[in-house]
């Protein structure tokens, strides 16, 4: 389930438990490399980039927390799977763990065999995530509208608005144009922050400070707009319309249009295309 050549970054306070780990780490053909406190171990992570973290909760000057937080606000380790390995059972730091973004949390002492159950699944995972988004998003985009019935859109017209309603932040620049291109794939938040090396967490506070919106809320407002234009212009199914914009279910598409336009998609059609009808005759 993993590699020999994967390399565990062990952050430990104690030098007799850091070599243990180290010493059984190795044995299963891990590269391993280590730090003996918080800062050291941030260094590592950020110069060495390891495929995953172990990281003692109770250290000196720097705890396993803040050394967490700070590789989860980092672009280039958010996504690193990351293990605590502490003494502590309460219920409480485990909470505190997870909220901050931890993997996994093993309590000491444990055995060499738990341990490595534990960095296989979480390998595994990272592996899967990163192959399920390569198979996933390796074609290029197609048309949000594919059909061949005479009422369809002639594959010479446009299918998307021309206009973009993304607004224009250099530093997301990447975020938006994934979704832009996948929008209609039934993409989430954890797909563009795989796609784009973040983690959900860091990547929904990246984006939420910079707009106002979360990736979630982006995602939508580009299916809403893809939804009016074919609304407006074309006489294909509700149904049809919301697999084309990505949504699983039509019930779930007609409440979200619903919400963001106050009308069912039917009705919004006939107000909108009676509108467009009125605008031609005056013409």
């Amino acid at each position: 389930m993993y590699e020999s050549s994967n390399k565990i970054l062990v952050i430990e306070d104690d030098n007799v438990t850091r070599d243990l780990y180290l010493k059984g780490l190795k044995a299963k053909g891990f590269d391993t490399i280590s730090a003996n406190n918080g800062l050291a171990g941030i260094q590592q992570a950020q110069e060495c980039i390891p495929d995953l973290v172990i990281c003692d909760i109770t250290m000196p000057d720097m705890d396993g927390y803040s050394v967490l937080n700070t590789l989860r606000q980092d672009p280039v380790t958010a996504i690193i799977p990351f293990i605590f390995l502490t003494g502590s059972s309460n219920k409480a730091d485990v909470r505190k763990a997870m909220e901050l973004g931890a993997d996994d949390y093993l309590t000491k002492p444990s055995t060499l065999d738990e341990l490595l159950r534990a960095i296989a699944i979480r390998l595994q995972k990272q592996a899967t995530m990163q192959y399920w988004c390569a198979r996933k998003f390796e074609e290029a985009p197609k048309s949000v509208f594919v059909d061949n019935t005479p009422s369809a859109i002639a594959p010479e017209e446009p299918t998307i608005p021309s206009k973009s309603i993304f607004p224009c932040i250099p530093q997301l620049k990447e975020v938006f144009d994934f979704i832009e291109a996948h929008y209609h794939q039934g993409i989430t938040l954890c797909d563009v922050a795989v796609a784009v090396g973040y983690s959900p967490a860091y990547l929904t506070n990246r984006v939420a400070r910079q707009t106002g919106e979360t990736v979630n809320c982006w995602i939508v407002k580009r299916r809403m707009a893809g939804a009016r234009f074919l609304l407006q212009n074309n006489n294909q199914t509700i149904e049809k319309i919301a697999k084309a914009l990505g949504y699983q279910d039509v019930s779930h598409f007609s409440r979200q249009f619903r919400q963001h336009h106050g009308l069912p998609p039917q009705a919004w059609r006939k107000q909108h295309q009676l509108v467009s009808q009125k605008q031609v005759k005056l013409w």
